[in-house]
């Protein structure tokens, strides 16, 4: 490993920083993520306790974060299946959480653009939001896809438990 001497620190050894910091703002929310299925009641409950608007619209994108001064809005395409919707819903949400500036304006797209650090951890705290590490544990792809969930989610999120055992 190849250490950045002007820094002082490896990439990895940043990475494995900033899944920790994730990690300990995730747990802050005390709602049971990654240790049972959350489901659109408990987004509702996030959004109000963090004062976080959720419009539903007819969009040409799935969903998107914005926020506005000082307030706190998650638009998602009302012409979403359900699942889908709920991923959304949880992957605007991360946003939010992660990603919102202290000040000033801010708007993260869902799928539109290339897939940077901030997508991916948004899709992350998604996928595992809906599908935590008990589930994976005692049920199977094909049952998993039979519930509703995108193949191709089901895929990623199995990736996600063997590279970071969440």
């Amino acid at each position: 490993m190849i250490c950045c001497l002007t820094r002082g620190m490896c990439r990895r050894d940043a990475e494995a920083l900033t899944m920790i910091f994730v990690l300990e703002k995730i747990k802050e929310l005390n709602i049971g993520w990654n240790e049972r299925p959350l489901d659109e009641a408990d987004l509702y409950r996030l959004c109000k306790r963090y004062k976080v608007t959720v419009e539903e619209l007819p969009l040409q994108v799935s969903g998107f974060y914005y926020s506005v001064m000082g307030r706190h809005f998650i638009a998602v395409d009302s012409k979403l299946p359900p699942r889908r919707r709920l991923f959304v819903l949880f992957h605007e949400f991360a946003h939010f959480l992660l990603h919102a500036p202290e000040r000033g304006a801010t708007a993260n797209f869902h799928g539109v653009g290339k897939r940077n650090r901030k997508e991916i951890e948004a899709d992350i705290f998604a996928l595992v939001a809906l599908i935590p590490k008990v589930d994976l544990l005692n049920r199977t792809a094909s049952e998993l896809i039979d519930d509703g969930f995108d193949p191709e989610l089901i895929r990623v999120r199995f990736e996600i438990f063997q590279q970071h055992g969440l």
